[in-house]
């Protein structure tokens, strides 16, 4: 590859994500292939602070916390975004700039899923923002994993955070919003089943990954 390459990894809680992401990891170091795998919020100092605060959690614990128990749906979304400012300098753009792949957990289509649709700030809305954030970073490929709240989130085996611990209505509509967002950018965004077994979610990523970096 000629410069980096970056890919994203979005879907509702359960998902599958994790799982994923360390299967193309083996894949990539059978193929000698450069990448850092990273997350959203977190990844750096300021990051990993934002974190505990907008999920009530640290090391997998929940933790109690004044600041996020009653916290507004634009001042969340504030957060993310500060975590996300931060991360696209540190970490992303130095790894592409380097010719890595990044695979990032989660990433700007949570904000505009999230807090635009399922909190009710507006999509678009959510997208303009965010858009000053980002800039040019921009992924080159985005692998939802679709799935019905109902199953992911009885696949969770850790206590749920605060955003997990919303109602399953809330997380429906974060759903909603990812396939909006998928209708919107059929060329970046790629749906992958979820309920299907491990492998075969596997095997699906990597025809969409392969057809950008082989």
């Amino acid at each position: 590859m000629k410069k980096g390459f970056f890919i994203t990894f979005e879907g509702g809680e359960g998902a599958g994500k994790t799982s994923l992401i360390d299967s193309i990891k083996k894949y990539f170091d059978s193929k000698n292939l450069e990448y850092i795998v990273t997350r959203e919020p977190g990844s750096t100092k300021l990051g990993e602070h934002l974190r505990e605060i907008i999920l009530q959690e640290k090391n997998g614990k929940k933790i109690s916390s004044n600041v996020s128990q009653n916290l507004d749906s634009k001042a969340e979304l504030c957060l993310f975004l500060a975590s996300r400012a931060q991360h696209i300098k540190e970490v992303i753009l130095p790894s592409l700039k380097h010719n890595k792949i990044v695979l990032c957990d989660r990433y700007n289509d949570s904000s505009v899923a999230y807090q635009g649709h399922a909190r009710g700030l507006g999509i678009d809305k959510a997208i303009d923002f965010s858009s000053f954030i980002i800039e040019g970073a921009v992924p080159d490929l985005t692998l939802y994993l679709d799935i019905d709240p109902k199953i992911g989130l009885s696949r969770v085996q850790s206590k749920l955070d605060r955003i997990e611990s919303e109602t399953l209505e809330f997380h429906q509509k974060i759903r909603d919003g990812f396939h909006i967002l998928a209708k919107k950018n059929p060329q970046r965004i790629k749906i992958l089943d979820a309920t299907k077994s491990k492998k075969s979610v596997f095997e699906d990523a990597i025809k969409q990954v392969s057809k950008f970096i082989d």
